[in-house]
């Protein structure tokens, strides 16, 4: 680097400017990297996780389990929502500003002569802190797709695919089957592969990926397991789950109906490498109550935090909102990236608030922004009462001003931006 960084907030800046902002899939660059560290990610025990939604929650679900086993759990994921070191954590705890900043000071100089990414250079940090850190298990999400995605460099100890949707489909492609068959490329020959997917039709061709993988046992959650009284209030979600011949009532604290399928996938994955890594059943959950997922239907006051980036995320939210029921009127704050299918968000979230307030995220890269004035016009031209305010202070205001419950949704850019201005913060208490 050209001068001495001198605080963690320009280390962070320097990342963001100095290493490619495209994304180019592929893992030579991060294994040449990550080779000059020493391998780190050779010496992590690993558990692999990618999906289109879900993925979050079975990350912070395995994390909590494995923490009530007594274990020392690291963590990775992306994107962060306030802070970057929320991407890197041992036992909830993130990483230290010193350490990111002797990092890069360190290595940014052959990442750029590499040609690596911001993601690139991130993982390779995740990996090599955690390695030092001697981590008994490491939780890897996937930052984008798998089968290219860095992450993708680990042998883990279990590879798990959520569930499957149409999101980044440029990079991805622009079907169900494409995209689960570029997931599945997590999947590795001698490796337990865990899938979570609800559909029957992309459930089969991803346990087909699997065998082809070699992978062994191809743990099927519709197959091994069955989840039924599934009850969601605003305490959280309880179902009951059936294993073999033994069933069990689970309480997560994380909202939804669909976080019983989370849930169950997070078990089925530890089980499949063994249940000395799972609470006795009568212990789940209790344990599941240290369970911390930022900004997924997150209740702090009136406000609520749930990034939606897609129709199918917004979808759950807005069946989670009837299931809970806050009070009304509702008001949804609403900023996502261009690229996105803004529309299908609009039309799942309407029937389950009261109006929209459209606006900006200021952290959203400038070439990414979308227009909120076209999403005002399409709200409009259907009927739906909505707001324009692109200034997100000044809709942060009208959204708690004119409602008794105030849903924050789209991107992480925007959940992130309006939990820093609410003064939330992203780590747990």
């Amino acid at each position: 680097m050209d001068d001495h960084l001198t605080s963690y907030g320009e280390a962070i800046q320097a990342l963001f400017a100095r290493t490619t902002g495209t994304i180019k899939p592929g893992l030579e660059r991060t294994e040449a990297l990550l080779a000059k560290l020493g391998s780190p990610h050779r010496k992590l025990s690993a558990i692999h996780v990618a999906g289109t939604n879900g993925k979050g929650s079975v990350v912070a679900t395995c994390e909590a389990l494995l923490r009530a086993r007594g274990l020392v759990v690291g963590r990775y994921t992306s994107p962060h929502l306030v802070d970057f070191r929320e991407r890197i954590t041992v036992n909830g705890q993130p990483i230290f500003e010193e350490e990111v900043l002797e990092f890069l000071e360190r290595w940014i100089p052959t990442a750029e002569e590499m040609g690596a990414t911001f993601f690139e250079v991130t993982t390779a940090l995740a990996f090599d802190w955690l390695a030092k850190r001697e981590v008994d298990l490491a939780v890897i999400e996937t930052g984008l797709g798998g089968r290219l995605d860095s992450t993708n460099v680990l042998t883990p100890r279990v590879a798990t695919v959520t569930s499957i949707g149409l999101d980044h489909t440029d990079l991805l492609g622009d079907t169900l089957e494409a995209i689960a068959r570029e997931k599945a490329g997590i999947f590795k020959a001698g490796v337990p592969a865990v899938i979570g997917e609800p559909a029957p039709a992309i459930r089969e061709l991803l346990a087909k990926c699997a065998k082809e993988a070699a992978a062994t046992p191809v743990v099927v959650l519709d197959d091994d397991y069955a989840i039924s009284n599934v009850e969601v209030s605003a305490r959280g979600t309880s179902f009951t789950l059936l294993g073999g011949k033994d069933g069990q009532h689970i309480t997560t604290p994380l909202l939804g109906e669909h976080q019983a399928r989370n849930t169950a996938t997070a078990i089925a994955t530890l089980a499949a490498i063994g249940n000395e890594y799972l609470p006795p059943p009568g212990e789940i959950s209790k344990a599941l109550a240290g369970v911390f997922l930022p900004g997924r239907f997150e209740r702090r006051g009136k406000v609520i935090f749930d990034v939606a980036h897609n129709p199918d995320g917004a979808r759950t939210v807005a069946e989670t909102i009837r299931a809970v029921n806050p009070p009304s009127p509702r008001t949804a704050l609403v900023a996502v990236l261009a690229d996105k299918d803004w529309r299908g968000i609009i039309r799942e979230l309407a029937p389950a608030v009261d109006r929209f307030v459209f606006t900006n995220a200021p952290s959203a890269p400038a070439e990414r922004r979308w227009d909120p004035a076209e999403a005002h016009s399409f709200a409009k031209a259907r009927g739906i009462e909505a707001d324009l305010e692109p200034d997100m202070d000044a809709a942060l205001a009208l959204g708690q001003e004119r409602s008794e419950t105030l849903l924050v949704t789209g991107s992480f850019h925007t959940v992130g931006d309006a939990m820093s201005r609410l003064q939330v913060s992203p780590f747990a208490a």
